[in-house]
């Protein structure tokens, strides 16, 4: 029920909420096999925290990459001078070897930049995350692959060489066997030790995805070598779209393939039978169209979902993120979820549904949540909504407009699905969160320099962090499970991809000051570079807010205030007689605010914790709340 005064809006606390259970379950379509159907309970309560390692911590220095390793990746150059970059090097500064590389622009040249992170540097702060309150990993991918960011494989069985203790033993042990043949496949001394990862954090109550990307590899991966060298008559030859094969009897080389984005030599797409045939219409019916290329994946999964294969998939990992879903074909996703959960029953399925029309539609994910494919989705259009509100950004919302939009964002998708939703505020895909709000405009185009030389790459500032903490507070307190890309509770700054990579910020690394510019001829303010610990205790209290309190994981969803005139903002999660209420002042000036409650009686303010009780009167809760700031309330 919406009633209007003016410029106020209020709904009812007394009717129905917005995403309550009964709406959403009578809307979607599921599956009749609840085997395949059911969400596993403890992605409920997840907060994710994504690592990605190679920028994450260098553990093992013996392990570090060389040009060697990077081979058949990008850049096909690396000079002779080549390095490891230092840890805390300034990152527009140009290592003494970076103008060699034979690339356009420095986003191109940075791509042969590596830290040396590792497994070793991800075990040697788990005690880390488990103090900031985080209890699931998201893991991007962790395959063998020459590249920083590994979705362009060369081997989707191994971790990759350099994660682990023994790069050359690793090489070695991959060279043995026959790659299509798992009963040949060995584990290396990083698959050890990602399962000794796995292991760690099973131990502390973490859970763990891995990344994978079944859309496309590398340039270099073993089947397409195959290709290669044996032509059409290469029993791999129907994995991807060949356009052309070498001639032999010719010096040039006429071996061609389909990429990803129509010509990415780097990361050459799978084979699809696609229904209906215009691969521009997503989603689509069909499947991947090599049937031993379904068993090879089918064959990786499984195996790091029962390392051991003892039919307990307790050593495995807890499930997979799923890269560019939207462009594979949904038969393959049934079957995929089909195969996955006859391991583990409990394994999380979550796709990365984004782009419909680049920048400016994303995707609705329903068709993908009807219990047949995936458990949840990357939660970019929360991201985009909220950060319109919060952040006042492009497109820019009222209170009110939040409410719709959100509303419309949340149709049809079952309520146990939007508690598992992952919502993101940055990851290695976007600008930094902090970043982001500091740039007014949109998301993720045009957001870097190399596009926007009005682009502010310098620290942000406090303004900025308030409307951080504003989107923080809500993404604790929202439907769903909130995601943490990692460096972010450190104060990390960072505009789009790569200069979300950052190594990341460590108290016992010193940094250089950020002075570099990406325009050489341009000068930006010098930033000194180190971890913002009163956002890191910020970070904590919400995780430790969420974890205590159920009703922030389980409970309905009501707006009960969207007063566009004064910029504020109130809706509660309920569940039973527990009740939590937030407010938020995205306003410059101290507003006061009348909040209704669904119960009578004492509410504490929890957050910020200063302890302050109030009393309900017969038109609710008063309450005064500073310029950009929020208060939470907990029933007492």
């Amino acid at each position: 029920m919406y009633s209007f005064k003016s410029n106020l809006l209020l709904l009812s606390v007394f009717c129905l909420p917005l995403l309550s259970c009964s709406q959403q379950r009578h809307s979607v379509k599921v599956t009749e096999d609840k085997s395949i159907s059911s969400v596993p309970e403890w992605a409920k309560s997840a907060i994710w925290y994504q690592i990605f390692v190679e920028r994450f911590r260098n553990g093992d220095p013996s392990n570090d990459p060389t040009p060697a390793d990077m081979a058949g990746g990008f850049p096909t150059y690396i000079p002779k001078s080549w390095t490891i970059t230092p840890w805390g090097h300034d990152w527009y500064a140009h290592e003494p070897w970076l103008d060699s590389i034979k690339a356009d622009g420095f986003n191109s040249k940075i791509q042969a930049r590596r830290y040396g992170g590792d497994l070793q540097g991800v075990l040697d702060k788990l005690d880390y995350l488990q103090d900031l309150g985080i209890n699931a990993i998201y893991f991007n991918p962790l395959n063998e692959s020459p590249s920083l960011h590994k979705y362009d494989a060369r081997n989707y069985t191994h971790v990759d060489r350099n994660f682990g203790p023994d790069p050359k033993g690793d090489i070695a042990l991959i060279n043995s066997e026959t790659p299509v043949n798992s009963s040949t496949w060995k584990w290396t001394s990083a698959d050890k030790l990602f399962l000794k990862v796995i292991n760690e954090c099973h131990k502390r109550g973490i859970r763990v995805i891995m990344d994978y990307s079944w859309n496309h590899t590398g340039k270099d991966f073993w089947a397409l070598n195959d290709i290669r060298k044996n032509g059409s008559k290469s029993e791999f030859a129907d994995w991807y779209n060949i356009i052309s094969y070498d001639d032999p009897s010719t010096p040039a080389d006429e071996f061609k393939y389909e990429g990803w984005g129509g010509n990415n030599p780097w990361m050459p797409v799978f084979k699809k039978d696609i229904i209906p045939p215009d691969d521009k219409v997503m989603p689509f019916e069909g499947n991947l169209h090599s049937e031993s290329l379904r068993e090879y994946i089918y064959k990786v999964t499984e195996r790091w979902l029962d390392p051991d294969n003892d039919g307990n998939p307790s050593d495995g990992v807890d499930g997979f993120r799923l890269d560019v879903a939207g462009e594979i074909p949904m038969g393959f996703w049934r079957d995929y979820r089909k195969r996955v959960r006859e391991i583990n029953p409990e394994a999380y399925l979550i796709g990365e549904i984004w782009w419909l029309e680049w920048p400016d539609k994303l995707f609705d994910p329903e068709v993908y949540l009807e219990g047949d494919q995936f458990d949840a989705i990357m939660n970019y259009r929360w991201f985009r909504v909220a950060r319109g509100f919060f952040g006042q950004a492009e497109p820019v919302l009222s209170p009110s407009g939040f409410v719709s939009e959100i509303g419309r964002i949340n149709k049809d998708i079952g309520f146990d699905n939007l508690l598992e939703m992952m919502n993101v505020a940055a990851t290695h895909d976007s600008p930094r969160l902090s970043t982001s709000f500091f740039n007014k405009t949109m998301d993720k185009y045009h957001a870097k320099p190399s596009e926007n030389p009005d682009y502010k790459i310098n620290k942000p500032d406090e303004l900025t962090r308030k409307e951080q903490k504003l989107l923080l507070v809500h993404q604790f307190t929202y439907i769903g499970a909130p995601h943490i890309w990692n460096g972010d509770e450190l104060g990390m700054w960072g505009a789009d991809d790569p200069d979300c990579r950052k190594p990341i910020v460590w108290d016992d690394i010193v940094f250089e000051n950020e002075k570099a510019d990406y325009n050489p001829l341009k000068t930006r303010p010098v930033d000194e570079v180190r971890c913002d610990t009163s956002l890191l205790n910020f970070y904590k209290a919400l995780c430790k807010m969420r974890k205590n309190n159920p009703v922030l994981i389980y409970g309905d969803l009501t707006f009960i205030l969207a007063d566009d005139q004064n910029m504020v903002l109130a809706y509660s999660r309920t569940k039973g007689k527990d009740e939590m209420v937030m407010a938020f002042n995205r306003s410059d000036k101290e507003q006061s605010v009348v909040i209704k409650v669904k119960h009578c009686g004492i509410y504490k303010q929890i957050f910020p914790g200063n302890q302050i009780f109030f009393k309900t009167t017969d038109s609710g809760i008063n309450l005064e709340i500073p310029p950009i700031s929020s208060i939470v309330l907990k029933k007492y």
